[in-house]
């Protein structure tokens, strides 16, 4: 294990860099880059040897520099300096289409599916030269299909196949233009334990027949399961090159962050006998894309406490999304009631519900927490413009609207040359911590937190968690959505779980595995959970939900 965490490694000689390039065994070299924006160098002096047949582990925290280094790998960004290998030949990529001719494939963390198209119509999207599209394409994709044991069906919708099924006909695209390197930005956030499993089962697949993978994650004991070597990114420079049977899960995460690997148990009960939320009899129907109406919420009754998280767990797609869309406001209930602390707010607007005390730390940070092409000083404002310190009366009042970004900043370890930049220049972490920070600022009743440390590091996992915790002892009532089991048994009082549409058991946090909790959310049922009872008959239906997956 070689590790530097006070000084960054020394550049390595033309010789060096000549002997490691040339080796057979190097599927990819980066040598010395550096990438420099306004106000921040992203990447100084990177050096990374990608094995050719072995899946590579890329770790740091939020704003290291990886998804930098990866676009600049994948021909999105150009280096200010260093130089790329591929198979031992020095290139110049200028675009993803250059990466692509060079046999390099990146999996995004956020999808570039059309839900519209079908896995045949998505593949050959931009390569219809390559087999056409019919009987030829349909021919290949069966075969890579078949061969890394995906189970892709060439004809099936995008819109009808779960999220683990959709990462795997990204994979597939990737294969399909001929990729040998695949680069996996965070491909396990969205999946349950078992999800994840068959993932490393299909990576261990391709590295077998030669492929190499490099793998993008925060998730460190993933890391340590599937990966063969392990390079550490800290403040932009490679800081530690690693191999699993090395090292610990602690001590990555002390290379990447300076401190131990967090955790989010939280055993103390802070629970009172007062309501804050209460959901009652909640329905709601939806029109899909082929004018079908259907139920996305069918009776779902609950009750959060001052003090209280209440966890959801479900597979995504299975009505979490549009739960918390109804409890927001942004979405009209067709029946049930939403009562905030005493008051029915079934059918009030999301502004007077947010004035009223409900916090909002959304699914989608892109689309629903942040204006990315606007200063981050206006993004404390969001969705609080009529509130201190956001505005004094009738007017807004900049100035400490401004000041106190540059409070959140600071509290929040928000990674930024200063609050004028745009939230898009911000890394995905940076922009959840300004996120949390704006919304935790007001004091809230009720949280809704969907989903709140997606892709963020286990620094910023820390202080997200922290500030629940903080927040739940002073009374504040949270409902949690996640992907991340860890976090939800860890935070949990109480937790439910979603299929279909429906809340169908109970589990205890204190006692269930997030193996047995994985089972649950896709209809399987396991002894540590507790069925709905009559007391609460519109939520009594687990015996006649589907076995099978949750995705609708």
């Amino acid at each position: 294990m070689t590790a530097s965490s006070s000084s960054p490694p020394s550049e390595p000689s033309a010789a060096s860099e000549a002997a490691d390039t040339a080796r057979g065994d190097a599927a990819v070299a980066l040598r010395g880059i550096t990438k420099r924006f306004p106000g921040v160098v992203a990447n100084h002096d990177i050096d990374i040897t990608v094995r050719r047949g072995t899946v590579h582990a890329l770790v740091g925290e939020n704003g290291a520099g990886k998804s930098t280094l990866m676009k600049i790998l994948y021909g999105m960004q150009k280096p200010d300096e260093g130089t790329i290998h591929v198979d031992g030949e020095q290139v110049s990529l200028h675009s993803p289409a250059d990466a692509i001719a060079r046999g390099i494939g990146m999996v995004h963390q956020h999808f570039m599916l059309a839900d519209n198209l079908t896995v045949l119509e998505n593949t050959v999207l931009g390569a219809e030269k390559l087999h056409g599209i019919g009987a030829r394409a349909r021919t290949r994709i069966r075969e890579l299909s078949d061969a890394y044991h995906l189970g892709i069906r060439p004809d099936a919708v995008v819109e009808d196949l779960g999220v683990a099924d959709r990462q795997r006909v990204e994979i597939l695209k990737v294969l399909y233009r001929g990729a040998r390197t695949l680069i996996l930005d965070e491909p396990t956030a969205v999946l349950v334990p078992q999800e994840v499993d068959a993932l490393f089962d299909n990576l261990r697949e391709l590295k077998s027949e030669g492929l190499t993978v490099i793998f993008i994650s925060h998730k460190l004991g993933e890391v340590l399961s599937v990966a063969d070597d392990i390079t550490v990114v800290r403040r932009g420079t490679t800081v530690a090159s690693v191999r699993p049977e090395d090292t610990t899960s602690q001590q990555l995460a002390e290379l990447m962050v300076g401190s131990e690997l967090p955790s989010p148990e939280t055993r103390e009960s802070t629970v009172t006998t007062t309501p804050m939320l209460a959901v009652e009899g909640l329905s709601l129907s939806a029109t899909d894309t082929d004018g079908v109406v259907r139920s996305v919420l069918d009776g779902v009754s609950f009750t959060i406490h001052k003090g209280e998280v209440l966890g959801v767990a479900g597979v995504e797609g299975n009505g979490q999304a549009e739960l918390v869309e109804a409890v927001m406001g942004m979405r009209d209930p067709d029946g049930g009631t939403v009562t905030l602390d005493g008051e029915d707010i079934s059918h009030a607007p999301t502004r007077r519900r947010r004035e009223d005390g409900i916090g909002y730390i959304p699914e989608d940070r892109h689309r629903h927490g942040l204006l990315l092409d606007a200063p981050l000083w206006e993004n404390r404002m969001l969705g609080h413009v009529t509130e201190p310190p956001n505005s004094k009366g009738r007017l807004l009042d900049l100035k400490r609207a401004r000041a106190d970004t540059q409070r959140i900043v600071a509290e929040y370890d928000v990674r930024t040359p200063g609050i004028e930049v745009t939230a898009a220049s911000l890394s995905g972490g940076n922009q959840q911590k300004l996120i949390v920070g704006r919304e935790m600022s007001h004091h809230p009743k009720l949280l809704i937190a969907a989903h709140p440390t997606r892709g963020v590091d286990v620094g910023a996992q820390a202080q997200i968690w922290d500030q629940i915790r903080a927040a739940r002892r002073e009374g504040l009532a949270v409902l949690l959505i996640s992907a991340d089991l860890d976090e939800l048994i860890g935070l949990s009082d109480t937790l439910r779980v979603m299929y279909r549409g429906r809340l169908v058991a109970d589990a205890d946090p204190a006692t269930i595995t997030p193996e047995e909790l994985g089972s649950a959310m896709t209809g399987a049922a396991t002894g540590h959970l507790e069925h709905q009872e009559s007391q609460e008959p519109q939520e009594s239906q687990n015996d006649d939900a589907p076995e099978g997956g949750g995705s609708r």
